[in-house]
């Protein structure tokens, strides 16, 4: 089975470590379908600080708009960016606005791609998958 870096090589620290546990049960072409789909959907922190620099001299809360926070970026536009601290305090951990936004994406990828496994195993089986009692896992021949 290939590792996630394979497919997903951009990936830093903690996100290449979070990606590989979610992926860690998944097969070769449930890992390939994730990388894609997360890879569109992913937002890089290095977009989120050139947004977040752009809010300090331009157009407040504007990295917070591209990460669907669209009521934090109404308040920081109509408040300049929380009188520029918020804005500054988004430019020193814009690592972790991504991260949070990166997390909820890759989880939201994994819960549907698994789901969709599981539906093409019938009800039955997918009931006994979830809880690890395969029949030949029960009673091994």
């Amino acid at each position: 089975m290939a590792h996630i870096t394979h497919y997903l090589p951009e990936l830093d620290d903690p996100e290449r470590s979070f990606i590989a546990q979610l992926t860690a049960a998944m097969s070769d072409a449930q890992v390939l379908q994730f990388a894609t789909a997360y890879r569109q959907a992913r937002k890089d922190p290095q977009t989120i600080l050139l947004m977040a620099v752009i809010g300090v001299v331009a157009v407040p809360g504007l990295h917070r708009f591209w990460l669907g926070q669209v009521g934090i970026g109404f308040l920081y536009l109509l408040t300049w960016g929380l009188l520029l601290i918020g804005t500054i305090t988004d430019v020193v951990k814009h690592k972790e606005l991504a991260f949070r936004y990166n997390r909820q994406v890759a989880s939201r990828i994994a819960n549907n791609l698994t789901q969709s496994g599981n539906a093409s195993l019938g009800p039955e089986l997918a009931a006994g998958r979830n809880r690890g009692l395969l029949a030949h896992e029960r009673h091994p021949a």
